[in-house]
């Protein structure tokens, strides 16, 4: 049975043309289920109540469940362990901020990028989120703030994952949920992360949707940044940088740089004064993120002064830089880190299994 969440009123159109009815009951059915999270057909009152058992014996409108939440002790940050129809589970994140809240969403289950700091990759990338999973992601945070008398006002694309290797997905997600009868958000309030796939970059350009482009840099040298990040033996730090660039340049919205400190590896005054040389007369600034220790990795966090040094040698050198506020740390909100819980006891679970319980 076909699901219709998560599709835009056009296909929805089309998968209901053999119900042969008009063309505005499609713009109906996504206004129930993406603004008013009608869980069911006949929850949409305004259709006949034909259409609505028609409906209910020939689609389906699934959604993700949550398995596990963790709210953090400060109130700010809340993260939801949400698994899809096939038992694949994915993190999502919210972030209560001073201008308003903001999810932070997967766009891939895990991830293959294999960066030498990050949770997410640790068991590799399962599959691709298509749009309407994604799209699942935000609005079951956004009817839990809608039970609070608020809203999503801002998405960043930075969970679990890389974007630009789901791009066709997460292009159909961006415009989605900018349609009225969805979300109706702004461009200028999505951010798309990506650790540098040059080609997304460059098609992400030419779309002509104004949202903010952050690049995972992290290294201002060929060979540190291919320590941290093997995808840069594919595309090299100035070819990122160079697309960055070109990024501004075409859609006039500044980029924002990531640069995770750790300590001893990529904090020091050399890498300050490479990573301002690198990014000289750009649209763009850095957002410098002190590492979120994970278990299974080996990296220690700056100190407070080391992580100020840094800043303030990079703005001496006229580049633009702030230090990201941390939010979840005592969730261990950093991306990855719940799902790998998850899949842990899962794992744990079947190998204790008694063996009369896995032969058939």
């Amino acid at each position: 049975m076909e699901n219709l969440f998560g599709l835009p009123v056009a296909t929805i159109n089309a998968r209901c043309a053999f119900l042969d009815i008009p063309a505005y009951r499609a713009r109906q059915i996504a206004e129930w289920m993406y603004r008013k999270g009608a869980k069911s057909f006949a929850a949409m009152t305004n259709l006949p109540k034909r259409l609505r058992v028609d409906l209910d014996r020939s689609f389906s409108l699934a959604r993700a469940k949550c398995v596990e939440r963790w709210d953090s002790s400060d109130g700010k940050t809340s993260k939801f362990l949400l698994e899809f129809s096939d038992g694949v589970a994915v993190e999502t994140v919210l972030m209560r901020q001073p201008y308003g809240n903001s999810v932070c969403i997967s766009t891939q289950a895990g991830c293959a990028m294999g960066c030498a700091f990050c949770a997410s990759t640790i068991h590799g990338a399962v599959r691709n989120l298509m749009a309407g999973e994604m799209l699942d992601e935000v609005l079951f945070v956004d009817e839990i703030l809608r039970d609070e008398g608020e809203k999503v006002d801002t998405m960043v694309l930075m969970g679990s994952g890389e974007p630009m290797m789901n791009y066709d997905n997460v292009l159909a997600f961006l415009r989605l949920v900018h349609e009225p009868y969805c979300l109706n958000m702004g461009y200028r309030n999505i951010a798309v992360s990506t650790s540098g796939i040059v080609p997304g970059i460059e098609r992400l350009a030419g779309e002509e949707i104004p949202v903010t482009l952050s690049i995972s840099l992290h290294a201002p040298d060929e060979e540190l940044r291919t320590l941290l990040m093997p995808i840069n033996k594919k595309y090299g730090v100035r070819e990122v940088v160079a697309a960055g660039r070109a990024y501004a340049e075409k859609t006039k919205r500044r980029v924002t740089y990531e640069y995770i400190l750790i300590r001893g590896v990529n904090d020091g005054e050399k890498q300050a004064r490479a990573l301002a040389a690198l990014l000289r007369g750009q649209i763009a600034n850095v957002n410098l993120i002190p590492i979120n220790p994970v278990v299974e990795r080996n990296w220690a966090r700056p100190t407070e002064e080391e992580i100020q040094k840094f800043c303030r040698a990079l703005e001496r050198l006229h580049i633009a830089a702030t230090v990201r506020q941390e939010m979840g740390a005592d969730i261990q909100a950093a991306c990855g880190q719940l799902r790998n819980r998850h899949i842990t006891r899962a794992q744990d679970a079947l190998t204790n299994m008694p063996l009369r319980r896995i032969i058939r």
